[in-house]
Protein backbone atom coordinates (compact mmCIF):
# COMPACT_ATOMS: atom_id res chain seq x y z
CA UNK A 1 0.00 0.00 0.00
CA UNK A 2 1.53 3.41 -0.73
CA UNK A 3 0.16 7.26 0.20
CA UNK A 4 1.39 10.09 -0.32
CA UNK A 5 2.96 12.34 2.33
CA UNK A 6 4.36 15.83 2.91
CA UNK A 7 6.62 17.02 0.38
CA UNK A 8 5.81 14.45 -1.91
CA UNK A 9 7.35 11.76 -0.23
CA UNK A 10 5.53 8.07 -0.70
CA UNK A 11 4.78 6.24 2.14
CA UNK A 12 4.37 2.26 1.85
CA UNK A 13 4.09 -0.73 3.32
CA UNK A 14 5.88 -3.80 2.86
CA UNK A 15 6.28 -7.02 4.07
CA UNK A 16 9.30 -8.58 5.21
CA UNK A 17 11.06 -10.70 6.95
CA UNK A 18 7.98 -11.44 8.87
CA UNK A 19 6.76 -7.80 9.61
CA UNK A 20 5.12 -5.07 8.22
CA UNK A 21 7.58 -2.28 7.71
CA UNK A 22 6.39 1.15 7.15
CA UNK A 23 9.12 3.36 4.70
CA UNK A 24 8.98 6.54 3.27
CA UNK A 25 10.57 7.65 -0.37
CA UNK A 26 10.97 10.74 -2.67
CA UNK A 27 13.48 11.77 -5.78
CA UNK A 28 14.37 10.94 -8.76
CA UNK A 29 14.95 7.27 -9.57
CA UNK A 30 18.66 6.77 -8.66
CA UNK A 31 21.65 3.97 -10.33
CA UNK A 32 22.47 3.94 -6.47
CA UNK A 33 19.06 5.00 -3.68
CA UNK A 34 20.10 6.16 -0.32
CA UNK A 35 17.95 4.32 2.85
CA UNK A 36 18.47 5.69 5.73
CA UNK A 37 18.37 3.45 9.05
CA UNK A 38 17.20 5.19 12.57
CA UNK A 39 18.88 5.16 15.55
CA UNK A 40 17.68 3.30 19.01
CA UNK A 41 14.16 3.59 20.35
CA UNK A 42 13.38 6.03 17.67
CA UNK A 43 11.83 5.56 14.00
CA UNK A 44 12.33 7.47 10.90
CA UNK A 45 10.58 10.89 12.05
CA UNK A 46 13.77 12.50 13.04
CA UNK A 47 15.24 11.63 9.67
CA UNK A 48 12.71 12.85 7.28
CA UNK A 49 14.02 16.68 6.22
CA UNK A 50 16.82 15.21 5.36
CA UNK A 51 14.95 12.64 3.06
CA UNK A 52 13.18 15.62 1.64
CA UNK A 53 16.39 17.65 1.32
CA UNK A 54 18.31 14.75 0.16
CA UNK A 55 15.54 13.39 -2.45
CA UNK A 56 15.86 16.78 -4.36
CA UNK A 57 18.90 14.89 -6.02
CA UNK A 58 19.04 11.47 -5.18
CA UNK A 59 15.81 8.35 -4.75
CA UNK A 60 16.40 8.73 -1.35
CA UNK A 61 14.25 6.32 1.22
CA UNK A 62 13.80 5.96 4.79
CA UNK A 63 12.43 2.64 6.53
CA UNK A 64 10.87 1.82 10.14
CA UNK A 65 12.76 -1.10 11.52
CA UNK A 66 10.21 -3.54 13.45
CA UNK A 67 8.86 -2.34 16.79
CA UNK A 68 9.37 1.05 15.55
CA UNK A 69 7.44 4.03 14.08
CA UNK A 70 4.75 2.65 11.87
CA UNK A 71 5.71 -0.72 11.66
CA UNK A 72 4.60 -4.35 13.43
CA UNK A 73 5.75 -4.67 16.91
CA UNK A 74 7.50 -8.01 17.33
CA UNK A 75 6.50 -9.96 20.23
CA UNK A 76 10.20 -10.25 21.63
CA UNK A 77 12.74 -7.17 20.69
CA UNK A 78 14.87 -8.23 18.10
CA UNK A 79 18.50 -8.26 18.18
CA UNK A 80 21.48 -7.05 16.29
CA UNK A 81 21.44 -9.31 13.77
CA UNK A 82 17.80 -10.12 13.02
CA UNK A 83 17.64 -6.83 12.23
CA UNK A 84 20.38 -6.83 9.56
CA UNK A 85 18.45 -9.56 8.28
CA UNK A 86 15.07 -7.98 8.64
CA UNK A 87 16.55 -4.63 6.66
CA UNK A 88 18.30 -6.95 4.04
CA UNK A 89 14.77 -8.96 3.18
CA UNK A 90 12.84 -5.66 3.42
CA UNK A 91 15.77 -4.61 0.32
CA UNK A 92 14.66 -7.73 -1.68
CA UNK A 93 10.71 -7.04 -1.09
CA UNK A 94 10.92 -3.47 -2.28
CA UNK A 95 13.13 -4.56 -5.03
CA UNK A 96 16.15 -2.47 -3.95
CA UNK A 97 19.46 -3.67 -4.81
CA UNK A 98 22.93 -1.79 -4.32
CA UNK A 99 22.12 0.65 -2.02
CA UNK A 100 23.70 3.38 -0.13
CA UNK A 101 22.84 2.81 3.35
CA UNK A 102 22.86 5.63 5.64
CA UNK A 103 22.46 4.77 9.45
CA UNK A 104 21.92 7.31 12.00
CA UNK A 105 23.49 6.45 15.65
CA UNK A 106 22.65 2.69 16.48
CA UNK A 107 21.61 2.59 12.70
CA UNK A 108 25.18 2.75 11.85
CA UNK A 109 25.41 -0.12 13.73
CA UNK A 110 22.58 -2.29 11.66
CA UNK A 111 24.09 -1.01 8.48
CA UNK A 112 27.28 -2.53 8.44
CA UNK A 113 25.74 -5.46 10.16
CA UNK A 114 23.78 -5.89 6.84
CA UNK A 115 27.08 -4.57 4.70
CA UNK A 116 29.15 -7.71 6.12
CA UNK A 117 26.68 -10.19 5.94
CA UNK A 118 24.20 -9.36 3.24
CA UNK A 119 27.02 -7.80 0.80
CA UNK A 120 25.31 -7.94 -2.38
CA UNK A 121 22.80 -5.79 -1.52
CA UNK A 122 24.93 -2.93 -0.69
CA UNK A 123 27.17 -0.26 -2.53
CA UNK A 124 28.01 1.96 0.00
CA UNK A 125 27.71 3.31 3.53
CA UNK A 126 27.37 6.72 5.33
CA UNK A 127 27.40 6.23 8.76
CA UNK A 128 26.50 9.38 10.82
CA UNK A 129 27.08 9.37 14.23
CA UNK A 130 28.20 6.26 14.83
CA UNK A 131 27.47 4.20 18.21
CA UNK A 132 28.89 2.97 20.48
CA UNK A 133 32.19 4.39 21.71
CA UNK A 134 33.76 1.75 23.67
CA UNK A 135 35.00 4.30 26.35
CA UNK A 136 31.60 5.06 27.18
CA UNK A 137 29.88 1.84 27.16
CA UNK A 138 28.37 1.83 30.33
CA UNK A 139 24.71 3.39 31.24
CA UNK A 140 25.87 5.76 33.83
CA UNK A 141 28.50 7.18 30.88
CA UNK A 142 26.05 7.32 28.15
CA UNK A 143 23.15 8.82 29.86
CA UNK A 144 25.50 11.75 31.02
CA UNK A 145 26.98 12.03 27.43
CA UNK A 146 23.37 12.38 26.01
CA UNK A 147 22.51 14.56 28.49
CA UNK A 148 25.42 16.82 27.90
CA UNK A 149 24.60 16.61 23.85
CA UNK A 150 20.64 17.66 24.37
CA UNK A 151 21.34 20.39 25.28
CA UNK A 152 22.49 21.23 21.65
CA UNK A 153 19.95 19.56 19.85
CA UNK A 154 16.95 21.08 18.44
CA UNK A 155 14.11 21.10 20.82
CA UNK A 156 11.79 20.50 17.77
CA UNK A 157 12.81 16.86 17.87
CA UNK A 158 11.36 16.66 21.56
CA UNK A 159 8.04 15.73 20.06
CA UNK A 160 8.81 13.46 17.70
CA UNK A 161 11.21 11.50 20.23
CA UNK A 162 8.13 11.20 22.42
CA UNK A 163 6.50 9.98 19.68
CA UNK A 164 8.87 7.24 19.15
CA UNK A 165 9.23 6.00 22.09
CA UNK A 166 5.40 5.43 22.66
CA UNK A 167 5.96 3.87 19.84
CA UNK A 168 8.53 1.61 20.50
CA UNK A 169 7.65 1.35 24.15
CA UNK A 170 9.69 0.90 27.05
CA UNK A 171 10.57 -2.27 26.84
CA UNK A 172 11.72 -2.06 22.95
CA UNK A 173 13.77 1.29 23.57
CA UNK A 174 15.72 -0.06 26.89
CA UNK A 175 16.23 -3.31 24.78
CA UNK A 176 17.66 -1.35 21.47
CA UNK A 177 19.96 0.93 23.74
CA UNK A 178 21.39 -2.28 25.54
CA UNK A 179 21.66 -3.91 21.80
CA UNK A 180 23.88 -0.38 20.92
CA UNK A 181 26.27 -1.02 24.30
CA UNK A 182 26.49 -4.75 24.22
CA UNK A 183 27.97 -4.62 20.01
CA UNK A 184 31.20 -4.17 19.25
CA UNK A 185 31.29 -2.71 15.88
CA UNK A 186 34.93 -1.86 15.85
CA UNK A 187 35.10 -5.95 15.48
CA UNK A 188 33.22 -6.14 12.52
CA UNK A 189 35.02 -2.65 10.21
CA UNK A 190 37.31 -3.90 8.95
CA UNK A 191 35.14 -6.77 7.12
CA UNK A 192 33.43 -3.67 5.27
CA UNK A 193 34.53 -3.51 1.75
CA UNK A 194 32.43 -0.74 0.14
CA UNK A 195 33.52 3.00 0.02
CA UNK A 196 32.21 4.74 3.65
CA UNK A 197 31.84 7.92 4.75
CA UNK A 198 32.04 8.46 8.50
CA UNK A 199 29.89 11.99 9.44
CA UNK A 200 30.27 13.66 13.12
CA UNK A 201 29.16 16.74 14.02
CA UNK A 202 31.53 18.92 15.39
CA UNK A 203 29.75 19.29 18.88
CA UNK A 204 28.65 15.72 18.98
CA UNK A 205 29.57 14.23 22.56
CA UNK A 206 28.16 10.67 21.74
CA UNK A 207 30.60 10.22 19.12
CA UNK A 208 33.64 12.21 20.33
CA UNK A 209 36.36 12.70 17.70
CA UNK A 210 38.86 9.75 18.39
CA UNK A 211 36.13 7.43 18.19
CA UNK A 212 34.84 9.09 14.93
CA UNK A 213 38.60 8.92 13.51
CA UNK A 214 39.36 5.16 14.78
CA UNK A 215 36.29 4.49 13.18
CA UNK A 216 36.97 5.71 9.69
CA UNK A 217 40.82 3.89 10.37
CA UNK A 218 38.95 0.49 10.82
CA UNK A 219 36.95 0.59 7.52
CA UNK A 220 39.38 -0.50 4.66
CA UNK A 221 37.53 2.65 2.31
CA UNK A 222 36.51 5.34 4.50
CA UNK A 223 37.08 9.47 5.02
CA UNK A 224 36.20 11.36 7.60
CA UNK A 225 34.03 14.47 7.48
CA UNK A 226 32.89 17.01 9.97
CA UNK A 227 29.74 19.39 9.97
CA UNK A 228 30.87 22.33 11.60
CA UNK A 229 28.17 23.50 14.58
CA UNK A 230 26.13 20.17 14.95
CA UNK A 231 25.63 18.14 17.96
CA UNK A 232 24.43 14.13 17.39
CA UNK A 233 21.81 14.44 15.13
CA UNK A 234 23.15 15.85 12.06
CA UNK A 235 20.28 14.40 9.90
CA UNK A 236 17.45 16.82 11.92
CA UNK A 237 20.01 19.79 12.71
CA UNK A 238 21.63 20.02 9.84
CA UNK A 239 19.56 17.98 6.64
CA UNK A 240 20.87 20.87 4.19
CA UNK A 241 24.54 20.29 4.96
CA UNK A 242 24.49 16.21 5.34
CA UNK A 243 22.22 15.84 2.12
CA UNK A 244 25.27 17.88 -0.11
CA UNK A 245 27.34 15.53 1.42
CA UNK A 246 25.81 12.16 1.09
CA UNK A 247 24.80 13.70 -2.81
CA UNK A 248 28.65 14.14 -3.43
CA UNK A 249 29.31 11.50 -1.99
CA UNK A 250 27.38 8.82 -4.07
CA UNK A 251 27.92 11.05 -7.30
CA UNK A 252 32.46 10.22 -6.80
CA UNK A 253 31.22 6.14 -6.09
CA UNK A 254 28.96 6.15 -9.17
CA UNK A 255 31.72 7.96 -11.31
CA UNK A 256 34.20 5.40 -9.74
CA UNK A 257 32.21 2.84 -10.71
CA UNK A 258 32.00 1.75 -7.19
Amino acid sequence: MRTHGPGGMRRSFSAAGGYRLASWCTGPAAVTPVVCVHGAGVSSRPLLPLVARLGESVETWAVDLPGSGQSSRPAEPLGLTALGDVLADWLEAVELSRVCLLGSSFGCQVVTDAAVRHPGRVRSLVLVGPTADPMARTWPRTVARWLRDSVRESPRMVPLNIADYRDCGTRGALFAFRESLRDRMEDRLPAVTVPTLVVRGEHDVLVPRPWAEEVTRLVPRARLVTVPGSPHMVPFRDPEALAALVAEFVRQDAGAGG
